[in-house]
C-alpha cells in the first residue's frame, strides 16, 4: 500500500471509529424492540475491470445493518459491508490469464424509502482490493498488488415477498497510484437477492 494513503485510511477509520458509538446510541440494542435491521444479500456481478478484457463476472455478498427507530431520515441510513470476486471469463487467448480482482469494504448506504415495495439507494465504500495479474517484461516476479480503494454507487430494491428484495446495482471503483501511478476504474452491474430478518421495514 502506497504510503501517501496511509492518511486517508487514517482518517476514515477514525471516522468509523468516531461514527459507530453514534450510531450505538441512536439504536440502543438488536434485542431491544428490534431497533436494529440486519440484512443479508448474494449477487451476480458483470464487471469492466479497465485492464485489458471487456467485462468479467463474479459473485457478491453484502449486509446492512439499518436504523429501526428515529426520524424518516433516520431510518433510511444504514452501513453496509460487501465482498466482491471479479475472476470469471478469462479468455485463454488473452493476457493476463491469470487476472482477479477481490474487493471488500463497507461504508454508509442512504435508502429512500417513499414506497413500500420499491426503495433507491445510494452509498459510498472505502475497502481493499487485491489484483493479480501477469508479470511484466522488466519485473517478472511482480504478479500481484493491493490498495486501499474507494467506490460510489447506488441502485434500487424491489419487495419480492414480505422479507425478499429483488437488487439491482451499480458500482464504480478508484483503485488510486497501481503500479506508482497508474488509476484503474473498475465499473459495472450487480444483479442478486437480499434478504431481510425482520418482515417489512420500519418506514
Amino acid at each position: 500500500m502506497s504510503n501517501h494513503l496511509f492518511p486517508k485510511l487514517t482518517l476514515a477509520s477514525l471516522f468509523i471509529a468516531i461514527s459507530l458509538p453514534a450510531f450505538s446510541q441512536v439504536v440502543p440494542a438488536a434485542t431491544s424492540g428490534g431497533a436494529l435491521n440486519v440484512a443479508i444479500g448474494a449477487g451476480f456481478s458483470d464487471v469492466r475491470p479497465d485492464w485489458g478484457y471487456g467485462r468479467m463476472e463474479g459473485g457478491a455478498l453484502w449486509v446492512d445493518l439499518g436504523l429501526n427507530r428515529g426520524s424518516s431520515f433516520m431510518r433510511g441510513l444504514a452501513l453496509e459491508m460487501e465482498a466482491r470476486d471479479i475472476s470469471l471469463g478469462r479468455s485463454p487467448t488473452q493476457q493476463p490469464h491469470n487476472f482477479r480482482e477481490d474487493t471488500a469494504g463497507g461504508g454508509p448506504v442512504y435508502y429512500w424509502r417513499r414506497h413500500r415495495n420499491f426503495q433507491p439507494y445510494a452509498k459510498f465504500m472505502l475497502g481493499y482490493g487485491s489484483i493479480d495479474f501477469e508479470g511484466f517484461k522488466d519485473q517478472p516476479n511482480y504478479k500481484h498488488d493491493s490498495r486501499t480503494i474507494y467506490q460510489e454507487g447506488g441502485g434500487i430494491e424491489y419487495r419480492v415477498f414480505k422479507s425478499l428484495w429483488a437488487r439491482g446495482d451499480y458500482s464504480y471503483q478508484e483503485w488510486p497510484h497501481l503500479f506508482g501511478k497508474h488509476t484503474l476504474s473498475p465499473q459495472g452491474f450487480t444483479v442478486g437477492a437480499t434478504y431481510e430478518f425482520r418482515h417489512v421495514r420500519s418506514y
